[in-house]
């Protein structure tokens, strides 16, 4: 900023997928028990994997257990994104889609008023209705809500295969902060957002070439604190040679 190089009045983010310093013969399953406390006192990345459970960006992302976890980081998460063989890898996704065909979260109308989503078929979701002796926080420690559909509306909707087959109605989290994503996707409708998109290009940009030039497309380090430090280290070399590039060349001087 000093320098007059970069502005500090926007930014832009995109997600890509790092490989992991680990492999699948020395994986558990997630189902499986494991002695992470004896772990953690002998490996660090046991440790910092342990001290992020509760974390959003982290363990606390979703409630689903990972098919398979890795002894040597179990931070890294196992995912076949790449429509390949799977791998485990360091990311950062939307967990709101389903894969499964049945109706995303986005297909569900949320009214500001009211404060509850409508379904597709035009039926309320609400929050908690049910009444405890002791009254429950209707946060949870992740800053989710959760808002639920009647059994009865779900029982005898001919839509139910599509929304929730194993279930006896349709759950939605929503995050505290979801408001301001609504307004954001808003702006995203906007001609301004399309020229941030296209400036959003050079980001992606930026990540290939730290993969494919700076060689970032397997971590080394281990460990939540690895992997950002593993990042911040590649994005600093990437700066100092783009800055390198920046700096006149020298009068060339007469023999």
């Amino acid at each position: 900023m000093a320098e007059g190089l970069v502005g500090g009045d926007g930014f832009a983010a995109d997600a890509s997928l790092i490989k992991a310093d680990a492999n699948k013969q020395r994986s558990v399953e997630g189902s499986q028990e494991v002695d992470w406390e004896a772990m953690a006192a002998i490996r660090r990345s046991v440790r910092e994997y342990l001290d992020t459970l509760d974390e959003a960006a982290w363990g606390a992302a979703s409630e689903v257990k990972p098919k398979f976890i890795a002894k040597s980081d179990p931070a890294a998460q196992w995912t076949g994104a790449l429509k390949r063989h799977a791998f485990f890898a360091y990311a950062v996704f939307d967990n709101s889609q389903r894969p499964d065909g049945t109706f995303e979260r986005a297909e569900f109308a949320y009214d500001h008023k009211a404060d509850t989503y409508i379904c597709p078929a035009g039926k309320q979701l609400r929050q908690r209705r049910k009444i405890y002796r002791l009254p429950r926080p209707l946060v949870d420690r992740n800053g989710m809500i959760r808002y639920r559909a009647s059994k009865l509306d779900c029982q005898c909707c001919p839509l139910k295969p599509r929304c929730c087959p194993n279930e006896p109605a349709r759950k939605i989290p929503r995050s505290i902060h979801e408001g301001a994503r609504d307004i954001a996707r808003v702006i995203a409708a906007t001609e301004a957002y399309v020229t941030s998109r296209r400036e959003r290009k050079k980001v992606e940009m930026l990540f290939a070439h730290l993969k494919r030039i700076l060689k970032l497309d397997r971590l080394r380090l281990r460990g939540p604190n690895g992997a950002r430090d593993e990042f911040h280290l590649a994005a600093t070399a990437q700066n100092l040679r783009k800055l390198a590039k920046l700096i006149p060349m020298p009068e060339p001087t007469p023999a």
